[in-house]
């Protein structure tokens, strides 16, 4: 059986951790790490979280909860914390306000790991996501599809699979931690390093094709959309040099003119 490590960064996310701790503790698979780091919340966060803790810490419920509260540096270096101290096969990112599409969604993409998987364990599991308003209600798929076959050169592309749906070998990815340079885009080049080492190692990227997350809309990077374009942009370049990320940020520019 595969253990799944979910990680949850919260700070001041009152509003919006409920059904993310209501996503996890709703999952059917039984061997799950939730772990949550919050970085000194002063609102509500921590009722909320000391009430999830306080429902699902019996013999009813075998999912394990580790809560790490302290001072951080940035949403990144939380994460960092989480990878850190994660035991399980596998880690996902979960933020507050998203949520795993279902509550069978890892013990689907547990059936998927046969034996003849995982005797070369993928270092990366990927799917799909749903866009999500802040009730949780269905706005759309997202534009970018993760492809059938995915390769860290795919990714001069964009983001063609989400963060939150990039389920990383979590040994390998303890070895690749979060460039904390970066503010608002640090997870676009983290996942271009994991898929750069499993390269290097031979070592598959599963697709599922399923849709594993639904995404709040307003998440940091989108909040802060323009200063994440230009760290993307120099993230792209010191992947794929300095005229392939120009010309795929200019496609970038005209695709958001011609939405509005």
């Amino acid at each position: 059986m595969t253990r799944f490590t979910v990680a949850t960064v919260t700070y001041n996310a009152e509003h919006t951790i409920r059904r993310t701790l209501d996503s996890v503790a709703a999952q059917t698979h039984p061997a799950v790490e939730h772990i949550i780091v919050d970085g000194c919340s002063t609102d509500g966060t921590m009722e909320q979280v000391q009430r999830y803790v306080e429902r699902n810490c019996d013999d009813r419920h075998p999912h394990t909860i580790t809560l790490i509260r302290e001072p951080d540096s940035g949403i990144y270096d939380a994460m960092n914390k989480a990878l850190a101290a994660a035991k399980g096969d596998y880690i996902i990112f979960l933020n507050a306000g998203d949520t795993f599409h279902a509550a069978d969604t890892l013990a689907r993409v547990d059936a998927l790991l046969v034996p003849e998987v995982v005797a070369r364990r993928p270092a990366v599991i990927y799917g799909e996501t749903d866009i999500v308003d802040a009730s949780g209600r269905f706005l759309r798929h997202r534009r970018l599809k993760a492809p059938a076959r995915l390769t860290w050169r795919s990714f001069a592309s964009g983001m063609l699979v989400c963060h939150q749906s990039f389920y990383a070998r979590t040994d390998i990815a303890r070895e690749h931690p979060y460039d904390l340079r970066w503010r608002f885009s640090a997870d676009y080049d983290w996942c271009i390093r994991l898929m750069q080492s499993a390269a290097r190692r031979s070592l598959p990227l599963m697709p599922t094709g399923l849709i594993l997350t639904d995404y709040l809309a307003e998440g940091l990077t989108t909040r802060n959309h323009r200063r994440s374009l230009i760290e993307r942009l120099r993230i792209m370049a010191s992947h794929f040099g300095w005229p392939r990320a120009v010309a795929a940020h200019l496609g970038f520019v005209v695709r958001a003119v011609t939405l509005r």
